[in-house]
């Protein structure tokens, strides 16, 4: 007899209720490989947006409390420093009954062509910012969410500072996930001076553009030691450092997304669990059949148990190459959704697979061993007074 066809005969004798728990197992373990892109999905997220040459020097105290203007000529002859920009928060609202819509900055606009280089910034445009006092230059993905172009004209109402700011948009930034709003740190100077406000001598962060990664953790502690018995004491770090700190409520999330993983796991043995306990059930009278023929107890038991990894088996086979598949898509180009950009970041690598592969094969044999024990251990005789 061979046993591989005789297995999958007795899983075809009900199609739909092996379909529908293949089904199942496969939705789980894509679910599962899914899942776990998550840690590293963020991980490569914030690497892509992120310079290893950049760092951010910002008030040890937060985010929120500034620091001199005079810092940034300081840092600026620091050696390894390419060049350096700072961040002033405006606050500006385009419409007040929605608050701040997007981020916008004060900012320099000499350095920002060599400070974000790997930008791609247009040199034209960068030209037009600096000869237009009341410039801005827009991220792409705000310039879509509003529906402005470069030649519109569009008015902030400040409230951090008192005074509305109208701004010339002539030029972007080249990416759909830029949020950023910059215009030029001397207007907004000068509008304060205007409204007899004094001038502005302080920033928010400054952005640092070091030439060679190997300098960023010396450069960042001069920086620090530079100003450490300051009116202001500074904290540096990497840019890739300064944005995880905006996504460190994500990895409670996170943590919350693994535990569900290890849940979605257990139902996915108890649903191959049930299934393997009905089949044998159902075919108790041809067990004891098989048993008085002469097949033994551990051949019992080894049919049953390989029925339900099989079955398992070809659900998990299913769902992670699903998974797969669909990360696949998300990853060229964002799929059908230009918005999902981001998400090509989720992929169900290699490693993920083979988990995904030994999770069904564990449910496979986790599930089965119980049925698949129970019935090779009773003997003829019980097992026929249970059918009759």
């Amino acid at each position: 007899m061979k046993f591989l066809p005789f297995i999958w005969r007795q899983l075809a004798r009900n199609k739909i209720r092996t379909a529908l728990t293949a089904g199942a197992i496969g939705l789980a373990v894509s679910l599962v490989c899914l899942l776990l892109t998550m840690p590293a999905g963020l991980d490569a997220l914030l690497s892509d947006v992120a310079s290893n040459t950049r760092i951010v020097v910002h008030n040890e105290a937060g985010l929120v409390y500034p620091l001199p203007y005079a810092y940034l000529q300081k840092i600026r002859a620091q050696q390894g420093v390419v060049s350096a920009a700072s961040w002033t928060w405006y606050g500006g609202v385009f419409r007040e009954e929605k608050g701040v819509e997007f981020p916008n900055f004060a900012v320099e606009p000499d350095p920002l062509g060599s400070v974000w280089a790997d930008w791609n910034l247009d040199p034209q445009q960068l030209e037009a910012f600096r000869r237009h006092r009341d410039g801005a230059i827009v991220g792409r993905g705000t310039l879509l969410k509003n529906g402005w172009k470069i030649g519109d004209r569009v008015t902030l109402k400040g409230t951090i500072y008192p005074v509305d700011l109208s701004f010339l948009i002539v030029g972007e930034i080249p990416s759909e996930r830029a949020p950023h709003f910059w215009f030029q740190r001397e207007y907004l100077d000068q509008a304060l001076r205007a409204a007899g406000r004094g001038g502005l001598d302080i920033l928010g962060t400054v952005w640092v553009r070091v030439d060679d990664a190997a300098r960023v953790a010396p450069l960042m502690s001069e920086i620090d030691a530079l100003f450490r018995n300051s009116e202001a004491i500074t904290a540096s770090e990497t840019e890739k450092s300064y944005f995880a700190n905006f996504f460190s409520m994500l990895e409670g999330f996170v943590t919350v997304i693994l535990i569900v993983t290890g849940l979605v796991a257990l139902c996915i043995v108890f649903i191959a669990a049930n299934t393997a306990s009905m089949a044998v059930r159902e075919r108790l009278g041809e067990i004891a059949v098989l048993k008085a023929l002469g097949f033994s107890r551990r051949l019992i038991f080894g049919t049953l148990l390989s029925e339900a990894v099989l079955l398992s088996t070809l659900g998990g086979v299913l769902g992670a190459f699903g998974a797969l598949g669909l990360t696949q898509i998300l990853r060229s180009g964002g799929g059908w959704n230009p918005a999902l950009g981001p998400l090509g970041s989720f992929i169900v690598t290699q490693t993920i697979l083979v988990q995904g592969l030994f999770l069904a094969l564990f449910v496979g044999m986790i599930s089965g061993i119980v049925p698949a024990l129970g019935a090779a251990r009773r003997s003829v005789a019980e097992t026929l007074r249970e059918v009759f």
